[in-house]
């Protein structure tokens, strides 16, 4: 069987909850207020494309590509990144909501978060080297065994991130989320 394949396209305000999507590749895609909720989306290959405005939240994405793909302003609710190819995973997130995701046991160098809620996610085991979390809300999110390094923690909030259990050399922070790093010490920084 050959898969499907789609080069430059656009697909718009399309329910792929209800219509089923079309497996295979999509190379310089850009998908603008599509639905994938709940959608099997497992061996499909997006490379350099776009999702704008769309919801993937509890999308199944086991084995699924995602090289050098941009979100912007999406649902991404409960997504298990864990279980999607990792050799050739590099996304990039603008204005999402990450709520309740798996990131752990990736290798996410230089990953760009910015203006992201982040709350209640899994990054156990990551490599995050070189990342950036910008004004991001971190909530709840587990970092434990973590490649931290020259990350940028500095606008972010909610974070707690024990320096004990992680790798931190390097990272950023502003005095303002200090607190972040000490909450294991229950001491108090005003």
């Amino acid at each position: 069987m050959i898969d499907a394949y789609f080069e430059d396209k656009e697909f718009k305000s399309i329910n792929f909850s209800e219509n089923p999507f079309i497996k295979g590749e999509y190379e310089v895609c850009t998908f603008v207020s599509c639905s994938f909720s709940g959608a099997d989306l497992s061996d499909v290959k997006f490379v350099d494309c776009e999702f704008n405005s769309c919801d993937l939240s509890f999308a199944s994405i086991t084995n699924t590509i995602f090289r050098d793909v941009k979100f912007r302003d999406c649902k991404l609710l409960g997504l298990s990144f864990d279980s999607c190819n990792k050799l050739l995973l590099s996304p990039d997130f603008e204005g999402c909501q990450l709520n309740s995701s798996i990131f752990s046991g990736l290798s996410l160098p230089a990953t760009v978060f910015k203006d992201c809620k982040i709350r209640d996610v899994d990054f156990v085991n990551s490599d995050l080297t070189g990342s950036t979390f910008e004004n991001c809300d971190l909530k709840g999110t587990i970092f434990e065994n973590t490649l931290l390094e020259k990350v940028d923690f500095r606008s972010s909030h909610n974070f707690s991130i024990d320096p004990d259990n992680n790798r931190i050399k390097k990272a950023k922070f502003s005095t303002a989320t200090l607190a972040g790093l000490l909450e294991k010490y229950d001491i108090k920084v005003e």
